[in-house]
């Protein structure tokens, strides 16, 4: 029997619907939700990245600045740039495009950033919430992630729950999410052994590996009706790909995102939710949205 696609396309018109009319209620008292975006060198992809991201927040409302800087530009510089936004009240969201070139220290660079403004919640200040359970401001893909779960009615409770990937981006705040609604998670990565094993034994598997020269995520490695979250994109054999095949996975799993249009479209929706919500905050309202 063939599973359910988690079309992230559908489920992130529902967050932007949302999104919007917390726009138009902002716009009545008197605030204009602002995000200022950074973006350091000419990399074709994080350019790419950026003006999606600007497209999303024009359809809805949501004012931009960008700021596009020379690839050399110095860690001190960067710094004075970010403490400028922090201090400009009209500016409710930053954030800077990864990754940085090899003169700037990323960790540096997003501690920066004002808290109530790191809509990207790569903050240490941000991410130890998250680990406290108190987080206002979530990392943007894990938190689109869980809508989708919602979105589905998918009981996270007791499940078993392989997740392969570590970082700061998705593996880490998305193990803090899932560990708030009871599930039972196993973090794998390059070094981990057995993960077939793992894997067959899963109800739930989140892989963010983006690279298939050396990783696919095939049938025979999930069980029959397992869930299947594809994180990952890269370019194989001169296409967009996730790691697993989503026509072959969706034949044995209950549920499965496709790549691209699964998680991608969600990372962006959060973002605009973070937005808002930071907005928000920085009235004092406090509202999530």
């Amino acid at each position: 029997m063939v599973g359910t696609k988690i079309d992230g396309k559908v489920i992130a018109q529902t967050v932007k619907d949302r999104v919007k009319k917390a726009v138009e209620e902002l716009k009545t008292q008197g605030i204009n939700p602002c995000l200022a975006t950074i973006l350091v060198g000419d990399n074709p992809a994080s350019a790419t990245y950026v003006r999606n991201k600007h497209t999303a927040c024009d359809e809805i409302g949501i004012i931009t600045k960008d700021h596009k800087l020379d690839v050399n530009i110095s860690q001190k510089q960067l710094d004075e740039i970010i403490e400028n936004l922090n201090n400009d009240s009209s500016v409710h969201g930053i954030l800077v495009q990864l990754p940085l070139p090899e003169q700037l220290d990323e960790f540096a660079t997003t501690s920066r950033i004002s808290p109530l403004k790191d809509v990207d919640g790569l903050t240490p200040h941000n991410t130890g919430l998250l680990a406290m359970k108190k987080a206002v401001l979530v990392a943007c893909t894990p938190s689109g992630i869980m809508e989708m779960f919602d979105y589905h009615e998918i009981d996270l409770d007791g499940k078993n729950i392989v997740l392969i990937n570590r970082s700061n981006l998705v593996g880490k705040p998305l193990y803090h999410l899932l560990l708030e609604k009871n599930a039972t998670i196993v973090t794998c990565h390059s070094r981990t052994k057995n993960l077939t094993d793992l894997c067959q034994a899963a109800d739930i598997i989140i892989t963010a590996v983006g690279n298939r020269n050396k990783f696919t995520l095939t049938p025979k490695m999930i069980k029959e009706g397992a869930i299947v979250i594809d994180v990952a994109i890269s370019r194989f054999q001169e296409k967009l790909v996730g790691d697993s095949d989503f026509d072959e996975i969706i034949q044995k799993a209950s549920f499965a995102t496709p790549v691209p249009g699964g998680v991608g479209p969600m990372t962006v929706a959060i973002l605009l939710k973070n937005t808002i919500t930071a907005a928000s905050l920085s009235t004092q309202i406090g509202r999530q949205f």
